[in-house]
């Protein structure tokens, strides 16, 4: 028997850039516990503060609740922990962990199936567990109910049920925020799949749309992030072209979008935890099957392949200018993987870096938005984020990797004695040497 709507108690496994913007807007309406295995994580948002800026501290702060007594007197309110005691409590449960791929591009289901065994743990008859992790499909129903089943020893659609309602979050958008994006729902009964859906109704007021099946929500997420990256693979392998032919990309893709019908995609560095990871996760299922993927992995191939053609480009017009290559100074501009956004997970920022380093370049890296503690320990580089910005004659280029609102204000040009890369199109075609 499903709780009534009215009663949910619901528990958020993982407050990264997806689960605590949800958190968050649950727990305006319900009891809500979220969970993450991160000690310094929970320290932090225990004291009303999120470094990843997708909760306002003041939004925070109106929510949260230090203590299950608070919690229960108050009758809704979101309490952060690392502990599960506080989860046994919950009905729901939404798990909003992270799904990456290994170092030859694999999914890795790894955070989901751990997250899986502690919810089987302390699951209940009548219990529904939602997953909103981008997945292939089947993964939900193939990999994670299997494993609740066994550990809880309850029966699947019996005893408890599940859901899938994939995450929309957009690191950094101000606009399109959780709760008014639409959301895709499902469940693993009819009745289960009407609750979900009313479940995000309540605090979606951009409405949902309730798929037919879990195996369906799984699809149409996978593809949502698969076809951006195929168009923009498409401008991308435009933009090399018109390079060779000495025609500027930015005004092509202007005049060209002048049709009604013509898609805006624009070229650039393809980073992130969603566009440049999800396509590998389809294409994984699909060669399973037996069919080997080849627009989805062309379209990966040529967006990986972006970094170094920056680099490649920028050492070409040094050595146009008869600048020296080897030991000379570079200056990258942004390191996010997008702009006005501190999210540095898998930025494609680094591959530029890298290719720069091999030339023995003395490459500097300057991003107002990046946490340098945080890069320092997933790429192991040195950047720098504040004090006084860099003097831009000290270096032999300048490459604008990320269109930080800061730096329209800067006054970046091009001379003899420096090259200057956009790799966002934001300036001119006056000031710069090249653009992608």
């Amino acid at each position: 028997m499903l709780t009534k709507l009215e009663e949910s108690k619901i528990a958020i496994i993982g407050l990264g850039y997806v689960g605590l913007p949800l958190a968050a807007a649950f727990a305006g309406k319900y009891k809500t516990v979220g969970y993450d295995i991160n000690p310094s994580r929970v320290e932090e948002l225990q004291k009303g503060r999120d470094r990843t800026l997708e909760v306002a501290d003041e939004d925070l702060k109106k929510v949260l609740v230090l203590t299950g007594q608070e919690l229960d007197e108050k009758g809704n309110g979101l309490l952060i922990t690392d502990a599960i005691m506080p989860v046994s409590t919950a009905n729901i449960y939404i798990v909003t962990v992270p799904t990456p791929t290994d170092k030859h591009n694999r999914p890795v289901l790894t955070p989901m199936i751990k997250a899986s065994e502690m919810i089987a743990k302390l699951l209940k008859k009548g219990d529904v567990v939602i997953y909103e992790s981008t997945v292939y499909p089947g993964v939900t129903e193939d990999e994670c109910v299997p494993v609740l089943e066994k550990i809880s020893g309850l029966k699947y659609n019996e005893d408890f049920f599940a859901g899938y309602s994939p995450e929309r979050i957009n690191p950094g958008d101000k606009e399109h925020t959780v709760t008014k994006i639409l959301k895709i729902t499902s469940g693993s009964t009819p009745e289960v799949a009407e609750y979900v859906d009313q479940l995000y109704k309540s605090i979606i007021t951009a409405g949902t749309h309730k798929a037919s099946c879990i195996k369906v929500a799984e699809a149409a997420k996978v593809i949502e992030n698969s076809q951006r990256d195929i168009n923009i693979a498409f401008v991308n392998e435009l933009s090399k072209i018109f390079n060779l032919m000495g025609v500027d990309t930015q005004e092509v893709l202007e005049a060209a979008g002048t049709k009604w019908n013509f898609l805006p995609f624009k070229p650039g560095l393809v980073g992130g935890h969603c566009i440049s990871v999800d396509p590998f996760y389809l294409a994984q299922k699909a060669q399973e099957l037996g069919y080997h993927p080849e627009i989805i992995l062309a379209g990966r191939r040529l967006n990986d392949s972006m970094g170094k053609h920056v680099a490649t480009e920028v050492i070409k017009l040094m050595m146009r200018k008869d600048l020296k290559v080897i030991d000379s100074k570079v200056l990258i501009l942004g390191f996010t993987f997008k702009e006005d956004c501190p999210d540095v997970r898998n930025t494609r920022v680094i591959d530029i870096y890298n290719e720069l380093k091999s030339f023995d370049m003395d490459v500097c890296v300057y991003d107002p938005w990046a946490d340098a503690a945080e890069v320092m320990h997933e790429y192991g580089i040195e950047i720098i984020n504040g004090g006084e910005k860099p003097v831009l004659e000290d270096y032999s280029a300048i490459i604008l990797a990320v269109s930080h609102q800061e730096f329209k204000s800067w006054d970046i040009r091009k001379s003899d004695q420096q090259v200057v890369y956009d790799v966002k199109g934001m300036l001119s075609k006056e000031l710069v040497d090249a653009r992608l």
